[in-house]
Formats: C-alpha cells, structure tokens, sequence
C-alpha cells in the first residue's frame, strides 16, 4: 500500500511487485542468488544498454554518490588529469570528491541553468590539454537540465581522453548510445529510472578501461576493480555483504522494464509524464525555470509563482492529497521541483495538476 506518490528524482515510487520482492530473505553465498540473481542483473544491465562484451558491468553497495566516488578514485591515477564540469550540485559535487581524494583536477563551473555545450568542453580542453579524464553528468537533478553529452563525445573522439558520465538519474530513462558515444564509465543507482529501491549503485564500464584501474584505488570498500574481478571469479559474489533484498527487488524492477518495451517505451512514458506536469503547470499560472530545448523530462523545476508563496506550505497541502515533490536546489531563484520517473503514469499527473489547481484557488 502507498501512503503516498513520491514525485522525486530517486527513491521514488516503486510497483508492489518490486516492493513485494524484498519479502524473501538471500544467502550472498547461495548459487541461486549470485548467479540466478546477482550475474542476471549485470547480463541484463548491458542488454538493455545494447551493449557486447566490450563492456561489464560492477555492483557496488550504497548510494549512487558511493559509486562516482568509487569511480573517480578508482581511475584517475596519481599521474593522470580529471576535468570536471558542473552546472549543478552533482557537478560540483564530484569536485568536492576530487578533492578529497586529492585527485589532479580541474573544475569548470557553469550556472546552474546553462548547458554544459560542445563549444565549452572543446575550449575548456585547449586551456587545459593534460586533460586525460572527463566528468559530466548527463541529467543534473538540481534543475533537470540535460547536457548534451553526444556533442561532447564528438568533441572527445579518438582524442584518448577517458570519457566518465554520471547518468544517475538518466539511464533506463533516456536512451543512451554508450558505445557509440565511446563512454569509458557510466555509474547509475538502483533507485531510479530502473525503479528499484536503494541500496547500491552500478558502473557500466569499458573492460580495457576498467582492467587498467587495477592498484589505482585510494580505498578498500570503493575499489570498483577489486568488486569487479570479485564479481567475474565468484560469479556474483560481493567481495562485502550485499544488500540482497534491494538486489532481488532491482531483479524484478529489470524484468518490469523489459515488461513495458525498454527503455525507449519508459522514456515516452516519462516524456508523456512532463508534458502533462508542464501543460497543466503553465494553465494554472506556474513557469519552469528551464527553457523547454535544455529540459529533460526527468524532473522539472518551477518559479514560485509570487514572493509571498511558501513551500513548506504548498508542500504539506500537496502531501495530504497523497503527492510529495521535492524543494528547489538551486542559487539563482527560489524554485520548487517535480519528479516524473518512477512507477508513476499520465493519469497520476492529471491527478496531480487537478490538486494543486485546487490548492491554488
């Protein structure tokens, strides 16, 4: 049973029958669980990416911040440069990783609402040519703005540079040509576009890319390489204790995906989602902060409509009538935002609209 529908980029809302696959307890040695689970999911991961050998896929415990950390830390050398772009707090935050791992870095910080263009990476790349690492996050959550990242690879193509892209809220939602656009490393999490619940985070990776991560690990726990080859020998086994109900509920979650056509039908879901949210925002009085040609149809951010409005009002308002959203996250104006991935379908945004139509009047 819901208690209510959570509009949010991740946790969000979750099908019963992925809430209902977390009923059964696992063994993280048994052979049903690490290769009847555990090994289906990475096997999965990439067919639904279309994705061949080239690539593998490594499980890591924690959320998704845990695996761009472990990422970063994992294949940036000592003697290696990593260049960041940021136009929101997950860009921004990954430098705050560099830091601590005291990683050879460079951050370029954009607004909050510009695009992190072709024109600026190539500029960017020339003021700084020992680049041998970029970071980018595809669907930065902060406002739901979408970075172009197939005019970014263009930019990067045979240039040997190793491409990272944080696609957390992204993958499973928009299609995304990995190896087409040459990406070396694609780190999502369980609670999103796939609609798991959360509990750990997965690396797409180019084998070559990650075979040469070997030793390179400032930590332990984060070493995506060790996990990785712990995962390849054992055959689904975490080289620590996994978080088996959370697996088995992004088991189902996986198979549901399949169920509704891939990830091109969940995105026209999500696509028609946003388009209702907007039409129906924009009727009652509300703007988006974005422009529709930078949106993505992830999440969505609006203006408050007037100085006098109160979040935590409209918030509590909205929660009675079985909605929550999320506050605004950015500097530059007070916004409130609007998640439209999860198990959550057109008639609930019409639902939605209607309620806070009411609110309103």
């Amino acid at each position: 049973m819901r208690n209510y529908l959570l509009l949010t980029p991740g946790p969000l809302s979750t099908s019963e029958t992925v809430r209902n696959a977390m009923l059964q307890d696992w063994c993280t040695w048994d052979k049903d669980y690490n290769e009847g689970v555990v090994t289906a999911i990475r096997s999965e991961l990439l067919q639904i990416a279309d994705l061949g050998d080239e690539y593998t896929t490594v499980l890591l415990q924690g959320s998704g911040t845990y695996s761009v950390e472990a990422t970063l830390s994992c294949c940036v050398a000592p003697q290696d440069k990593l260049l960041i772009f940021a136009n929101g707090a997950y860009g921004n935050r990954m430098a705050d990783i560099a830091r601590y791992h005291k990683l050879d870095h460079t951050l370029v910080s954009l607004k909050e609402t510009e695009q992190i263009t072709a024109d600026i990476v190539r500029q960017s790349l020339a003021a700084h040519p020992d680049t041998t690492h970029l970071a980018v996050v595809h669907c930065e959550t902060t406002t739901g703005i979408i970075n172009p990242i197939e005019d970014i690879a263009e930019v990067l193509r045979d240039s040997g540079i190793t491409f990272i892209v944080d696609a957390m809220s992204s993958f499973g939602g928009i299609p995304i040509d990995i190896a087409g656009l040459g990406i070396d490393f694609l780190v999502s999490s369980s609670n999103k576009c796939i609609q798991g619940v959360p509990g750990f985070g997965l690396i797409i990776a180019k084998r070559t890319a990650l075979a040469a991560c070997e030793g390179i690990s400032r930590s332990l726990s984060l070493d995506i390489y060790d996990q990785w080859k712990e995962m390849e020998q054992g055959h689904g086994k975490w080289r620590f204790t996994s978080p088996t109900h959370v697996v088995r509920a992004f088991f189902q979650a996986l198979k549901e995906l399949r169920e509704e056509g891939g990830i091109e039908a969940r995105h026209r879901r999500y696509e028609e989602n946003h388009r209702i949210l907007v039409q129906g925002m924009r009727e009652i009085g509300f703007t988006t902060l974005l422009p529709d040609a930078v949106q993505s149809p992830i999440i969505t951010s609006f203006l408050y409509p007037e100085q006098t409005f109160v979040f935590a009002d409209f918030y509590e308002e909205l929660k009675q009538r079985g909605f929550v959203i999320y506050p605004g996250k950015i500097s530059e104006a007070p916004t409130f935002r609007i998640g439209n991935i999860g198990d959550v379908f057109p008639d609930d945004f019409r639902r939605l609209v209607d309620a806070i139509a009411d609110i309103r009047r």
